[in-house]
């Protein structure tokens, strides 16, 4: 139980964030409305998707200092959950795409930084399936990751500030925290973050062991 305190947290965290997110009252700004709930859903899962794949291009550069499979079998873990988050946090984006700007995709800057985003990443799995040797392919993967990341974060938060956007926060929108004091929405934002945040790290856990398990139940085979 002591081992496990964080994944009841974690629980307990996703459940208030479902049940407040849904339920409690949300400031009546112009044009989003209802939709201001999805930033309960939308924006964590972009906070998780940037943690989890911070988690995964450190345990990247820890395989390349320390070459042993678990490090690079959280790597590949934590990356495959952060394309998880990030397609979530696309489709979640689009759907308030939809009511507050009038489509899914509107060619926004920070809609199509996303996009490229993830299509690096999708590439850096492409990329070990390439590969048949374990070394060779965990040592290429960890270098290709390290440089994925290092060109997702100006993707996301750099370019598109630079450019006319739509998006809150960037091409001279004002954020929410800009404009919007309203203490309800940090009450369930900030514990949303949290809970989505521990649901990776807890799938990347939980594929992790997995996948180290069947490593050592093949080779003594």
């Amino acid at each position: 139980m002591k081992n496990n305190w964080w994944k009841i947290l974690t629980v307990l965290l996703l459940i208030f964030t479902v049940v407040a997110g849904m339920l409690s009252e949300v400031p009546r700004l112009a044009i989003l409305n209802e939709t201001i709930r999805n930033l309960y859903f939308h924006v964590p899962m972009w906070f998780g998707m940037i943690l989890i794949l911070l988690v995964s291009v450190i345990y990247s550069i820890k395989y390349l200092r320390n070459p042993t499979i678990k490090n690079d079998i959280v790597a590949y873990e934590a990356a495959k959950v952060g394309i998880l988050f990030g397609v979530l946090g696309i489709v979640t984006g689009m759907e308030w795409a939809r009511f507050t700007w009038g489509e899914y995709w509107s060619n926004d800057p920070k809609q199509n930084a996303s996009a490229i985003g993830l299509l690096i990443y999708f590439a850096y799995v492409v990329l070990r399936s390439s590969f048949a040797e374990q070394q060779q392919r965990a040592r290429i993967s960890a270098v290709y990751n390290i440089f994925a990341f290092a060109a997702l974060i100006p993707l996301l938060f750099i370019l598109p500030r630079l450019t006319d956007s739509l998006h809150p926060g960037n091409g001279g929108n004002p954020g929410f925290n800009s404009y919007d004091l309203d203490n309800r929405l940090r009450l369930v934002f900030y514990p949303a973050v949290l809970g989505w945040t521990l649901l990776g790290i807890w799938i990347v856990n939980v594929r992790s062991r997995f996948e180290l398990l069947r490593q050592r139940l093949y080779e003594t085979v």
